[in-house]
């Protein structure tokens, strides 16, 4: 893990901590299974971000205002958020065009999240596709 990604990850409390730390997970696995090697983990913004080099960049975060929620912010200039409100309706809770928003105390539909992390590690080769290749 990069040294100031993780200083960032020690700096949230330990509930929060643990919820990205899951994401992290996710999105590395997803990466994996996707065949993609080359992924950067770095802070943009302040925030762990995570970059495929086909992809488009993934953030995560979380805000103590509001303390029951955390993100995970797509970039605003792709059809990533657009294309997963088509797909997933209110499977999730959306922030405009750049993010999917995460309850603290809910449940994390996997399956699905796993779905949207993977069409923005592809991003660049599925962007001209309908619906991004669903």
């Amino acid at each position: 893990m990069n040294v100031m990604v993780k200083q960032k990850f020690e700096s949230y409390p330990p509930r929060i901590n643990k919820l990205l730390h899951q994401i992290r997970e996710l999105i590395l696995t997803v990466a994996e299974q996707e065949g993609i090697t080359s992924i950067e983990e770095t802070l943009k913004w302040g925030e762990p971000s995570y970059v495929s080099n086909i992809g488009s960049t993934i953030r995560v975060d979380w805000k103590e205002n509001p303390p029951e929620q955390y993100g995970i912010y797509f970039n605003c200039k792709t059809t990533l958020v657009e294309t997963f409100k088509e797909i997933y309706g209110d499977t999730f809770k959306y922030e405009g065009n750049r993010a999917i928003i995460l309850r603290v105390e809910g449940i994390l539909p996997i399956k699905e999240l796993s779905h949207c992390i993977s069409m923005s590690l592809r991003y660049k080769k599925i962007k001209h596709l309908a619906l991004l290749g669903l």
